[in-house]
């Protein structure tokens, strides 16, 4: 479990940057968790998502379904957060 409200990554370019936490997920279907983050120093505003382990290592999301879950719940939290 993610227990803070940010996370570490390693850019292209080597250099390692803290990321914010908006929100974590499970999907109990695939028996996957999922974080969902982005760059606070970033104005664009990209959203970035990941799975994740029990020891919160982030692992790849692999299939375009995963991907298509992932923007489904990605389009509920925006709806959510426009209310």
């Amino acid at each position: 479990m993610l227990e803070s409200n940010s996370l570490f990554i390693t850019d292209e370019n080597g250099k390692e940057v803290e990321m914010e936490i908006l929100f974590t997920f499970d999907d109990e279907g695939r028996g996957k968790k999922y974080v969902v983050f982005c760059d606070p120093k970033d104005e664009s505003g990209e959203v970035f998502a990941s799975c994740y382990d029990d020891e919160g290592n982030l692992l790849p999301i692999e299939t375009d379904e995963e991907w298509a879950m992932v923007e489904e719940v990605l389009g509920a939290f925006g709806e959510d957060e426009e209310a």
